[in-house]
């Protein structure tokens, strides 16, 4: 077994480390992050961060790279969810939810809304994503319900900001517009990480907001507007000093530095109300939300550049959790290495678990898609952060092996396992000769990861209750592995097994988002699911242009899996609907759902529903609700 470097080299990083950024050197974490106590304190110090900025900036540094350059960096669930979420309780942003008995649907700028009662598929209301008047120069990518309020979320270049659309949707499912607030924020949008999350009636929002020193940095703090036709509004500050924490390690301004912000929203307010919360750290970032607090990784903005000639050595970074309460001050610990992507978070137990790479991209829009296989586990006890001082354990990092079979990684925990291997995701998917994957124990990581027994690449990591589900490539077919894991204890290590195996032939997956699955279990080894799939060795950049080819429904009959049947596309993706905003599908368009007993299939503007009969699935209706043009 191949093991990483990553321990060997965090040694010689840590002590380094230690010497230079931490005074004080403590386990355990002791008290919280400290806040500005007063506009005067903070100004002061913004002052003092755009003097050094400036001298910098006469003695000949490129200061393009601290600024202009950042902006071509990081530019472009309940009961009933719809949603393949990752942690339950918190609902994601995506392009399909349920109200009632109504689907609501975001598609290329437009929401729409399908009645399902009756047996019967009937188009309702169809109305643009963004305010009439507007001119609907944003992306809308995502779309949350809460109670009767539709909320669609985007990003606008034109107004500076995150567009929060709020629509009215009553019990025969038709749409009106209400209003629309601006959040100041940079495109913080992902390959892989969703913008918004919903708790109750709280939406939640992580946005970083790059300090200007070149004017007054104050003007990239947190503040919202609300927009209202031909009649201009100012953006009012969310976030007062009190709110503004920072850390104790000094940050070079012509680096850059971003206040990584949590905004969060009272949808149930009349205005919607929100708040804001934020830390000043390097810009380099990634998020998860757990059903406690939201967690942000950050690292410094030099390290995105990475290559394959890159040193081993971890990057400092840095760990902050800011409760969902809002009445507890955050907390934070420095850190090694970053996650690869959301899924690489797990708060469970009071732990937190993160899977990490040394030296991997910070996080911005594609950088979960390439960097570093060279990997390390961290877990720690939430009460291990504090006031930012101190720093996670070296014994906290366990080195893993690195996987092969593609670029870039996949990492999911499931159940009690945590699960990684390598796969192609946005690239076309080839033939690939060496592949590896592995399988550990997240509550016992001293216990040795062993190799998964599959033989193709890893685009996917599902669960089918408890049992993992890895999805990917091979000789041009699309590969469904069921597998169980156990450990009898310590020192017996994990004995992995594959369960059953489904090969759908000259395939690949149709969409690289998480949302694109769906699993609908009856007990624990029993199940159906769905994915979108396209022709083999299609490459995952076609579902930005094009609908998948179909849907594949697998059943999972006492943990052996066989083809139900597929629902096929026939519509063309687009034909002549006369977009207007967000004509390209950056979340895809093609969904798996299941409505009770009824399974669906949503593939552009095409809504299909399919009916088990026996063993077999065969199509009853569909509905294309392309909007008419004139």
């Amino acid at each position: 077994m191949r093991y990483s470097g990553f321990l060997l080299t965090a040694s010689l990083a840590v002590g380094i480390f230690f010497s230079f950024a931490c005074p004080v050197e403590r386990s355990n974490g002791e008290g919280t992050l400290k806040a500005f106590s007063s506009e005067k304190e903070l100004k002061q110090w913004l002052q003092k961060k755009k003097k050094a900025f400036e001298n910098e900036y006469q003695k000949g540094a490129d200061a393009t790279s601290s600024s202009s350059e950042w902006e071509v960096a990081f530019s472009p669930v309940e009961a009933d969810s719809v949603t393949n979420t990752q942690t339950e309780g918190v609902d994601e942003g995506g392009i399909v939810k349920l109200h009632g008995e109504h689907l609501v649907i975001l598609r290329r700028g437009r929401l729409f809304s399908v009645d399902t009662q009756n047996d019967s598929l009937k188009p309702v209301s169809v109305v643009d994503a963004f305010a009439p008047g507007s001119s609907g120069h944003a992306w809308y990518d995502e779309m949350l319900i809460s109670d009767n309020t539709v909320v669609v979320i985007g990003y606008s270049y034109q107004k500076q900001g995150t567009e929060v659309v709020l629509f009215h949707i009553d019990e025969g499912g038709v749409l009106s517009y209400e209003s629309t607030y601006i959040l100041r924020s940079n495109d913080y949008y992902s390959s892989r990480n969703y913008a918004s999350r919903l708790v109750g009636s709280k939406l939640i929002f992580y946005t970083p907001l790059y300090l200007d020193f070149y004017g007054d940095p104050l003007d990239n703090f947190p503040a919202m507007r609300r927009w209202q036709e031909n009649q201009p509004a100012e953006f009012i500050h969310l976030a007062p000093a009190t709110k503004i924490y920072r850390g104790d390690d000094g940050l070079e301004p012509n680096a850059g530095i971003a206040l990584h912000t949590v905004h969060t929203c009272e949808l149930a307010a009349k205005p919607m109300e929100c708040t804001a919360r934020g830390i000043l750290a390097p810009p380099g970032r990634e998020f998860y939300v757990s059903q406690e607090a939201v967690y942000i990784w950050t690292v410094h903005y030099s390290f995105a550049h990475f290559s394959e000639d890159a040193s081993y050595s971890p990057v400092h970074s840095a760990l902050f959790r800011f409760p969902l309460d809002e009445s507890q001050a955050p907390t934070s610990l420095k850190t090694m290495g970053s996650p690869i992507d959301q899924f690489s978070f797990l708060e469970s137990d009071g732990h937190l678990n993160v899977l990490l790479r040394a030296e991997g991209k910070s996080a911005s829009m594609w950088s979960s898609e390439v960097g570093s296989k060279n990997l390390a586990l961290l877990r720690i006890h939430t009460e291990q952060l504090g006031n930012g001082t101190s720093a996670a354990p070296l014994q906290n990092y366990y080195p893993l092996p690195e996987p092969e079979g593609g670029w870039s990684i996949q990492n999911r925990y499931v159940g009690d396992y945590l699960l990684y291997g390598a796969g192609e995701t946005w690239r076309p998917h080839g033939n690939e000769a060496e592949q590896s994957s592995y399988i550990l124990n997240w509550q016992h990581p001293h216990v040795a990861p062993v190799l998964l027994p599959i033989k193709h690449s890893v685009d996917r990591i599902e669960a089918l209750g408890r049992y993992p589900l890895l999805v990917g490539s091979k000789d041009g077919n699309l590969h469904f592995s069921a597998i169980s894991a156990s450990l009898e204890g310590p020192e017996s290590g994990i004995q992995a097994e594959l369960l059953s195996e489904f090969v759908l032939e000259a395939a690949s997956q149709g969409e690289t988002r998480s949302h694109g699955f769906f699993y609908r279990a009856s007990d624990d080894k029993n199940g159906i699911l769905g994915l979108p799939f396209r022709g083999g060795g299609a490459s995952g950049w076609q579902q930005l242009w094009e609908a998948s080819q179909g849907i594949v429904y697998l059943r999972n009959h006492q943990l052996k899996l066989g083809e139900l049947g597929r629902l096929d596309a026939k519509v063309p993706s687009h034909g002549n609907d006369n977009c207007k905003a967000s004509c390209v599908d950056w979340y895809g368009n093609s969904r798996p759902l299941f409505l009770g007993t009824r399974i669906f299939a949503l593939m552009g503007y095409e809504l299909i529903e399919g009916k088990l009969e026996g063993d077999q699935m065969r199509e009853i209706r569909r509905v294309d609700f392309t909007p008419q043009t004139r």
